[in-house]
């Protein structure tokens, strides 16, 4: 079935990215051949025309051959009207039998801020419970509380625009340059316009944004509430607060300095418990001290840990403390992990939350019931998600709807998680894709659209509501999912509440919530859009709240002069006591883990891992680790290591990297059961919780490492997939007419020919090469000339390389050299191997890029972009194009500054 263009003729259709909180404007065409061509908006203010890898390969994503076209009962296709019966019978029985506490929906900041509206409002004011949470608990939740701590609101007091005029940017546990490559460029294209432009990075690896940062601090994981309690006791101790700021617009000062004091009265004791020279801590303690114009930016290595929120408190002490807030070029900025993680915190989609950004309170809750003319409303919070997957487990939630996420996957402690779904009295799961590690565990399967398709609103990290509109019409019967939610509403007897016929009424609705009975004691108000009829809505350009009436414009920034959301309008500074994380390494967990995204994958992978050029840079599960560690303990690099603790076990693909503190290892988040066997890193992330934001901590998971030394290890490809292959590490990778699988195992004596036959199978030619002393077998298969599949197998992982043998499925028909080339494992003299994809947009090889470094002497990244594009679309690949270019040219000098 192939993608059908909404409009007739080539329109293009602004739109909003559906990856990151950076929230990127996209200009999608859509061809009645299907053709959708998708571009940079150079309107859209986020990002002025800039996608990054993921963002540029959207149109890459919109395949049918996975998608979920039709609602399921048991696996079994019914009609949507079945479908919605049984699903809203069994939400009423459940209640009528258990009571609202027995229901629980599990949301994702991928659902837009219409869909989002709707599953609040059934379960907080019509089901009458609290137990509604999200994904975005997991990468938010703890600066949602610092937030409200400090300013009475969660309210992102700055904009993208501050970044481009600060003249010091600190980041801290934020990897922008892979996780959010637009911002992260705007960050490098300042600091090339600014010889005094100053950039930290404060993170325990040395990572791919350590290339545009001045000092790098690799602070010992978990420190750093000390790191910036001690920039609060040297502000005071040196004369830089802004005391006229202090006295007259904040309050708890002197309590939150006592706390820093004792945990980090001077440098030398900072620099001992954060594992940092004395000279380092100084120099940035003098930069931020000196330095007016200043932002943070912080994303997952704060939040993601079990004292998140006071570590974000931490950092907003510091800029309290020198009034730098609210003015253009200076704040803390939180960097959002989601499209519309900020959309979802805006309508309640956090268990913790009313809605319209309102607290439970009497006040707060009969004020939304009146709203909604509810016949109940939940009266209190509910359970945070890792709670609520706990009270499934023992039977007190009988029935979770989960919507447009993964969490068999994505929680911590992964392998409870899909033991606990398989013992649910009813899981209901709306997705776009059929097969995920979730939706395995389904009851009821309902086809929801998605990016292309759907209607709405997202909220980005600057506070910028965007319009995401369709171009394509949705795919067999998938419906959008506030349409979903609204027919199974109408179906429990709450038809009253539940009108809907568009998300511009619902978005209307929406934004009368946010200014009823807002008297300007609430930072969330949208009311100057609740006019909005469907043109107007539908014509929405991008805009920042507040909109407090019609004619306004939205508010750049937040706290220049406005009074804070707290009770006595003070903003608060909060005490904080640093607290090491949840667990220790011990003797029998020595490392440990440091988990996270890389750069052109998206979450679990349900997106980006079918499209080639996404998987093509970093297409395997891997272990980051430092070479001094992978050497004591036996590892080698490319090799497979096991890691392991009480919770779970994974295997990995071993990465050498001199950027990794010892003791410490990073794995990626991606991988799932759908495109690797015993890859999901979540299975070894304990459920410890931050206790004020109940985000989990997935940043220190104490492991044990060791090899994992298969008996055989080999690849095949082949033009059709491939089912149910025994080996003990397997992975899907997909690539241009064909799919690629890692392979390894530890059971010996396999008879290779006859497991060929088994899988390769089909008809055609067969060329085989078997050495058996040597433990090595190669098999092709080929079809009137044409590569089918093949398989290479050997007793160690130093086997040939893949890109040629990419290579070869393009051709037509294969001459005598490349038929020799499938035997020898060696490419064509007249074939040379491209190596593996540095630059993902344009699809470049390392060895490519070596070559012409060395024979044209290219110096830097920009050279290497005017011979060969690369580096020149996203950006993303730049920090990794100068590494390879000091290493080529420089390779002595490269080396001493890496180990250095």
């Amino acid at each position: 079935m192939p993608v059908r263009p909404l409009h007739v003729g080539r329109r293009p259709v602004a739109t909003t990215c559906p990856y990151c909180g950076v929230g990127c404007g996209v200009i999608a065409t859509a061809g009645g051949d299907g053709e959708v061509i998708v571009a940079g908006d150079p309107t859209h203010p986020a990002n002025h025309g800039r996608l990054c890898s993921k963002g540029a390969a959207l149109a890459e994503t919109l395949e049918l051959d996975d998608r979920l076209l039709y609602p399921e009962i048991a696996g079994q296709r019914v009609a949507w009207e079945e479908a919605l019966d049984t699903v809203a019978s069994g939400l009423a029985r459940i209640l009528r039998e258990h009571g609202p506490e027995a229901v629980a929906f599990y949301c994702s900041g991928q659902l837009l801020t219409e869909d989002y509206y709707v599953a609040n409002k059934l379960m907080k004011g019509f089901i009458g419970a609290a137990n509604i949470d999200t994904n975005s608990r997991l990468c938010m939740a703890s600066t949602v509380v610092g937030h409200k701590r400090a300013f009475g609101s969660d309210t992102v007091p700055g904009c993208y625009e501050d970044l481009d005029t600060a003249e010091l940017v600190v980041l801290v546990g934020s990897n922008a340059a892979w996780c959010h490559p637009i911002l992260y460029q705007r960050l490098s294209e300042a600091a090339a316009c600014s010889e005094s432009r100053k950039v930290v990075v404060i993170d325990p690896r040395r990572t791919a944004t350590c290339d545009l940062a001045d000092l790098h601090l690799a602070l010992r994981p978990g420190s750093d509430a000390i790191l910036f309690n001690g920039l609060l006791t040297y502000l005071h101790a040196h004369g830089w607060l802004d005391e006229g700021f202090v006295e007259g617009r904040t309050e708890g000062f002197e309590d939150a300095l006592a706390a820093a004091r004792a945990s980090a009265p001077d440098i030398a004791t900072v620099a001992a418990r954060c594992g940092l020279s004395e000279v380092a801590v100084a120099q940035l303690y003098h930069w931020f001290a000196t330095t007016e114009r200043s932002v943070t930016l912080f994303s997952q290595g704060v939040n993601q840990s079990s004292s998140g929120s006071d570590k974000v408190n931490a950092i907003l002490n510091c800029h309290l403390a020198t009034g730098r807030i609210g003015r253009p070029g200076m704040g803390p900025f939180s960097l959002t992990g989601q499209p519309n993680a900020m959309g979802g915190r805006e309508v309640g989609g956090l268990a913790t939350t009313l809605a319209a950004h309102m607290d439970f309170g009497d006040a707060a809750c009969a004020r939304v019931q009146r709203f909604w003319q509810s016949p109940t409303i939940a009266r209190g919070p509910g359970l945070k998600a890792v709670e609520l997957f706990e009270a499934i487990a023992a039977g007190r939630v009988k029935a979770v709807w989960i919507m447009a996420t993964n969490p068999a996957v994505s929680l911590p402690d992964a392998d409870r998680v899909n033991r606990t779904l398989a013992r649910c009295e009813l899981v209901v799961v709306s997705d776009c894709v059929r097969r995920t590690d979730t939706t395995a565990y389904a009851h009821v399967l309902l086809p929801a659209a998605t990016w292309g398709e759907k209607d709405g609103t997202t909220t980005n990290s600057e506070r910028r509501i965007s319009r995401q509109r369709p171009f394509l019409q949705a795919p067999g019967e998938a419906r959008p999912d506030w349409w979903i939610l609204t027919q199974v509403a109408r179906r429990m007897g709450f038809a009253g509440g539940f009108p809907y016929a568009s998300a511009g009424e619902i978005f209307r609705e929406h934004a009368a919530l946010s200014g009823f009975e807002n008297q300007g004691e609430r930072a969330f108000d949208i009311r100057g859009l609740a006019h909005l009829d469907d043109p107007a809505y539908d014509a929405l350009t991008p805009i920042q709240w507040p909109v407090p009436h019609p004619a306004h414009q939205g508010t750049a920034r937040m706290f220049a002069g406005q009074a804070f959301h707290t009770a006595s309008g003070r903003a608060r500074f909060i005490p904080v006591q640093p607290r090491p994380p949840a667990a220790a390494p011990s003797s029998a967990n020595p490392f440990v883990l440091n988990t996270g995204r890389i750069r052109d994958q998206w979450h679990t992978m349900t997106r980006t891992g079918t499209v080639p050029r996404l998987t093509a840079h970093i297409a395997e599960p891997r272990v980051e680790i430092h070479p001094d560690d992978a050497a004591d303990l036996g590892l080698e690099d490319a090799g497979l290591a096991r890691l392991s603790n009480a919770t779970g076990t994974m295997l990995a693909r071993v990465h050498l990297a001199e950027g990794q503190l010892p003791d410490t290892v990073f794995v990626p988040i991606h991988w799932s059961d759908r495109f690797a066997a015993q890859a999901r890193v979540n299975a070894l992330v304990a459920p410890v919780t931050d206790p004020l934001s109940g985000e989990p901590e997935f940043k220190h998971a104490p492991i044990a490492v060791a090899p994992f030394r298969p008996v055989w290890h080999g690849f095949a490809f082949s033009r059709t997939p491939l089912e149910s292959l025994a080996a003990d590490y397997c992975v899907r990778i997909p690539g241009r007419q064909f799919w690629r699988y890692e392979l390894a195992g530890e059971r010996d004596g396999v008879d290779w020919a006859a497991w060929s036959r088994e899988h390769l199978a089909g008809a055609g030619e067969w060329l085989e090469y078997q050495d058996r002393g040597a433990r090595r077998y190669r098999a092709a298969r080929l079809l009137d000339g044409r590569l089918q599949a093949c398989l290479f197998v050997g007793p160690t992982h130093d086997l040939p390389t893949r890109t040629w043998l990419a290579q070869l499925f393009a051709a037509t028909a294969l001459d005598g050299a490349a038929r020799a080339s499938l035997l020898t494992a060696r490419p064509p003299a007249d074939q040379p191997d491209a190596g593996p994809t540095l630059c993902s947009c344009f699809g470049v090889g390392r060895n490519v890029l070596i070559a012409a470094i060395q024979r044209d002497r290219l110096t830097t990244p920009e050279a290497v972009g005017a011979a060969l594009l690369a580096g020149t679309n996203c950006g993303s690949c730049v920090p990794e194009l100068r590494a390879l270019i000091d290493a080529t040219l420089h390779p002595a000098v490269a080396t001493l500054v890496t180990r250095g």
